[in-house]
């Protein structure tokens, strides 16, 4: 392809021979031989007895790093990836490296304006205002003893329960004065409906298998839960009277007709957001399937690799790592991988779409607009300038940001 250069490089001589002795280096403080002390062997000794070719793999790397600066200058391009190297060749003599480097593919527009997309009309219903009052009610409802009748779907059941798998106590099975929510799906699927109709004071034996997805000791295995009911709560909902609407805390609520005001504004407002991203959503697929661009394989890859680093970020943040998710979903690395592609391929053509829509329009961003958004974005988050930059990547982050969301609006407005 096209974008693609290759740079060899051969390191010989007295560079190579610095390049041997920087490994040793490395490699002595660990090493052992006998009639020496850990680390006091010579250079000359240890290839004696051990052989130089166990140098060449540091040596390589060494050289790399060293020559890796070079070999970019002389391909004179910008790095769309990471480049690939490739030890071509090494002896006790030379190292022949092959750098290959890949830049951004050549983008051939095609039309972007007047797609003949049109926004989805907002409209907000009755019954909708009223499900998300519900909704606001049913967050603010006091969860009370209930002093008759049996559990219920939507009750919160305070149960003790002992697990028995194969006779034997289940490690972690059991639980004392443990408040369960009746249709949370908290427990495996069975544990919660098998107690629906029990009274306070009731035990039940329930008879379950653990699903297919659980951990590997205990998947598809039967296991006996013994349950007693201690104690059945259940949520009472609010009158919408004067305390209701102090608690609830909205400026300018204070009756049920602002309330209906309040949330069908929210809600349009919800709603227009939404729309506004599959408008665009539908604009950048239109746009991105009528250009030209032939994608590097090395490039979707990386594009990959920068999502699954995302993904793991956003789940250390639910204090659980990547590893423990692929395990607890029985998901293989390269699967999840697999299932990224298409939308690493779709993330790449919307970014050389819009950066090629920047260039052809010559889209440039004021410092004001910049400083601008610096400061919204820091009030909005509560967050020091310098702390927002490191985390947007400077101004230019925000600058290159500032430009795509010109080039949408061309797309939008064309």
């Amino acid at each position: 392809m096209k974008n693609v250069k290759v740079v060899k490089i051969t390191v010989e001589g007295e560079d190579w021979e610095k390049c041997i002795d920087k490994a040793f280096s490395k490699k002595k403080k660990d090493i052992k031989v006998d009639g020496f002390r850990k680390g006091a062997v010579s250079k000359e000794v240890y290839i004696k007895k051990v052989g130089i070719e166990s140098l060449f793999m540091d040596a390589c790397d060494i050289a790399v790093n060293e020559r890796y600066e070079s070999a970019l200058k002389e391909a004179d391009i910008e790095l769309a990836c990471e480049p690939s190297v490739n030890v071509v060749s090494v002896d006790k003599d030379k190292c022949e490296i092959e750098f290959t480097f890949i830049s951004k593919p050549e983008v051939t527009l095609g039309a972007y304006t007047k797609l003949g997309v049109k926004r989805e009309e907002v409209k907000v219903e009755k019954e909708e205002i009223e499900h998300e009052i519900d909704h606001i009610k049913e967050h603010m409802a006091e969860v009370v003893i209930k002093e008759n009748g049996t559990v219920e779907e939507g009750n919160t059941a305070v149960i003790d329960f002992e697990g028995f798998v194969d006779g034997k106590k289940l490690e972690g099975g059991t639980g004392a004065n443990y408040p369960l929510e009746i249709g949370s799906n908290t427990f495996i699927p069975g544990f919660e409906s098998g107690l629906i109709g029990a009274s306070v004071g009731e035990t039940r034996e329930l008879n379950l298998k653990f699903p297919e997805n659980y951990t590997e000791e205990l998947k598809n295995k039967d296991v006996l839960f013994k349950v007693t009911v201690r104690e059945i709560k259940e949520r009472v909902m609010p009158e919408m009277n004067k305390d209701f609407f102090e608690d609830l805390g909205i400026e300018g609520v204070d009756s049920k007709e602002t309330l209906e005001s309040h949330v069908k504004k929210e809600l349009e407002d919800r709603k227009n957001h939404e729309a506004d991203d599959k408008y665009i959503d539908e604009l950048l697929h239109i746009a991105t399937d009528n250009m030209k661009v032939e994608i590097n394989n090395e490039i979707i890859d990386s594009e990959v690799e920068r999502m699954i680093q995302q993904y793991r970020q956003e789940l250390s943040m639910q204090g659980v790592s990547l590893e423990q998710y692929l395990s607890m979903t029985g998901t293989k690395l390269e699967d999840m991988k697999s299932m990224m592609k298409p939308q690493a391929i779709a993330r790449i053509k919307t970014r050389y779409l819009l950066e090629a829509i920047v260039d052809e329009k010559k889209i440039e961003v004021e410092e004001e607009a910049v400083e601008k958004e610096i400061k919204d974005a820091c009030e909005k988050y509560g967050i020091e300038r310098d702390e927002f930059l490191k985390y947007v990547g400077g101004e230019d982050g925000i600058r290159y940001d500032l430009k795509m969301r010109k080039a949408i609006d061309i797309i939008k407005e064309g």
